[in-house]
Order: C-alpha cells, then structure tokens, then sequence
C-alpha cells in the first residue's frame, strides 16, 4: 500500500490480513494518511470492499481528533467507528450480491455522514485543494498567504485536521504525480522537473524512503503485483 494522500477504510466480511513485520491479524483496517509505503499478506481469500476518503471526508466521518491520531498508522474501524463498523461488515457479508452491498454502503455512508462531525475549517480546505490541484508543488508559504493564516498556525491546524503538516502531504503527492508520470513512460530525469523535485537523484531518495523501492525496481515489481497492493 502506497502512500497516496487518501484515508483507507477496508471493509472486510471473509479471510484476514496482516501487516508483514506486524502481530495480530484483521478482517477489516482503517489505515490514516501515511508516509511510507506498507505490505499487507493475506491467504488468498479475502473478500471485502475498500473507501478511500480524501481526508476532509474522513474528518467527517471520523471526528477530527481520530483523524489525527490515524497518522501513519493501521487500526481496527472499531476504534474510530465502534460497534456501527462491525455491524455494517455483518450486513454486507448477508448481502445477495454486490448491487445490495453498494446501496447498503450508500445509504450508510450518507448516514454516518450526516451524523458526523463539521469537516475542516475553511482554510484548512482550501489549503489541502490547492496542495492537490499543484500535486505538492506549490511552496507552503504561498499556501498559507492565500488562506490568511500564518505558517505555524495553518501547520499545527492542518496537522490536527487532516492527519499530517502541509509539508509531509506535499511529499505525498509528488511521490503519486511521479508514479502515474513513471508509469505513462515519462523519463525520470523528465518526471523530477515536472513533480518538483530538484534532480533525478532527489526523485529516487524520495522514492525509496516512501516506497522502500528505487523507481525502477519499483515499476517491475508493480507489473507483477496486484494494482491494490501496489498503489
């Protein structure tokens, strides 16, 4: 699983997963905003549906304070949802077929929705829109001067509200514009200019420290991989 700026809330109503290098295993996983990649095992067998969230929906569903806590890490819906996510993963296995499952998730989505917290506080938003329109590229000072708060305080806001500081988002969404640009067949000399970064060297440390593969290596193994583990 590759960081890639989104919530993950799995669902799941058959088999297990665990985390490689973790203990314990689950049937479903809510996974926060993360800054390095992570490999879940499984026996073959799992059924389940995944959501993911951009972070200001999470906040919504989730409450600001659990998003926050989510950073980097995998949990149990349980924890953040309580009984209501055990009771859905229970209704979806009951399901006759996945035409149900999606209108059970619709109306419960809306539901836990409306039920749930205000989403972020408007700087916060529109901070986080103008990270992804520019793919992490444009610079945090700038972003800060366009919402009207200071660095420190849009910092200390965004990080309780969507999970992470601007800067560590920003990382997060070069790594993916790189992917799709490695991925389209674009140079990586060429994909480090038009993601950002400094160099081709720049882009390969980034790359490694957040996927634990260089950018080659990655791509290979990515053709052979599933495309959900795989990012």
């Amino acid at each position: 699983m590759v960081p890639s700026g989104r919530v993950s809330l799995l669902i799941g109503f058959g088999g297990e997963m665990r985390v490689r290098g973790g203990a314990g295993r689950h049937a479903s996983l809510v996974s926060g905003l993360h800054t390095r990649s992570r490999v879940l095992e499984h026996g073959g067998d799992v059924h389940g549906v995944e959501l993911t969230l951009a972070p200001w929906a999470a906040h919504r569903l989730f409450g600001a304070a659990s998003l926050a806590e989510l950073a980097d890490t995998l949990t149990d819906p349980a924890d953040v949802l309580g009984p209501r996510a055990r009771d859905l993963a229970e209704r979806l296995a009951a399901a006759a077929a996945w035409p149900e499952r999606f209108a059970l998730l619709d109306e419960t989505l809306l539901r836990w929705t409306a039920e749930g917290t205000a989403g972020p506080a408007s700087p916060v938003l529109e901070a986080w829109h103008l990270l992804e329109r520019s793919a992490g590229t444009l610079p945090i000072r700038e972003v800060a001067a366009a919402t009207g708060w200071s660095l420190r305080h849009l910092e200390a806001r965004f990080r309780t509200e969507i999970g992470l500081t601007p800067k560590r988002l920003a990382r997060i969404l070069r790594l993916n514009r790189a992917i799709r640009e490695l991925t389209a067949g674009t140079g990586a000399a060429d994909t480090a200019a038009r993601c950002g970064f400094y160099d081709q060297s720049h882009l390969s440390r980034e790359f490694t420290s957040m996927t634990g593969l260089a950018p080659g290596r990655f791509l290979a193994d990515r053709a052979t991989s599933s495309a959900w583990i795989a990012g």
